[in-house]
């Protein structure tokens, strides 16, 4: 009997387990086998595609983005999941995502920037404000940026951020964005990395939206697997 049990637990190692599996409250929004629930933005239609267990966005098949469309009005919310890079590339999660009537962008949101090991604080790991019509503040990797009423940025430096020394270089990394009413966080591999919280009259802020993966380079590759959702407004 040792050798059957032996066997079956190492089939059971081969198993893929989420780390996120008993997270409380948190709802999978990706199955592992199919793009349902998600849809990709025009242009970038070949762009995503699912292979064991992982969705892989592929640059030089059509920039653009991929939303979920579960819920397209989502104001607060907690977001975990695993991202890599097998290369280079630019990427990131953009919540509270709208149409952007001026037409400098597709979409206007707050952006948690990810892209992959090297390329620098103000990508990987950062917050972007994709918000053309107002100030685009700096909220790089180890920034706290607090915006004040009058649109003034005060930035600290948060101690024991996250480095680049902290991410797994061609590996995966575990994401866990946190947005609750004007206040944002990102963190990687357990760390804070960064976060904003803006002061600004409501009509100047972005309340609810989608939340869209991004391919933002020709040629890059990146990978998704465990993405889990919390809504919590």
């Amino acid at each position: 009997m040792v050798r059957p049990i032996l066997s079956l637990l190492a089939f059971i190692t081969l198993i893929p387990i989420s780390s996120y599996a008993g997270d409380k409250g948190f709802t999978s929004v990706f199955d592992g086998k199919s793009l349902k629930g998600w849809e990709p933005t025009k242009g970038a239609e070949s762009a995503w595609r699912v292979d064991r267990g992982i969705l892989i966005g592929t640059g030089d098949k059509g920039r653009g983005y991929l939303t979920y469309t579960g819920n397209m009005e989502i104001a607060d919310l907690e977001m975990k999941f695993s991202y890599r890079f097998p290369g280079n590339g630019n990427s990131g999660v953009s919540i509270r995502a709208v149409a952007d009537e001026t037409g400098k962008r597709d979409y206007k949101s707050y952006h948690a920037d990810l892209g992959h090991k090297g390329i620098g604080k103000q990508v990987m790991g950062a917050w972007d404000f994709h918000t053309p019509g107002r100030r685009e503040h700096r909220c790089f990797r180890g920034d706290r940026l607090v915006i004040k009423e009058n649109d003034e940025p005060v930035i600290t430096a948060i101690e024991n951020a996250l480095t680049a020394d902290d991410i797994h270089k061609n590996g995966w990394n575990e994401v866990h964005i946190v947005a609750r009413g004007n206040r944002f966080r990102l963190f990687i591999n357990g760390k804070l990395s960064s976060e904003f919280t803006e002061h600004l009259p409501s009509d100047k802020r972005l309340d609810r939206g989608m939340i869209q993966l991004q391919l933002h380079d020709p040629g890059m590759v990146v990978e998704f697997k465990d993405i889990q959702l919390k809504i919590l407004k």
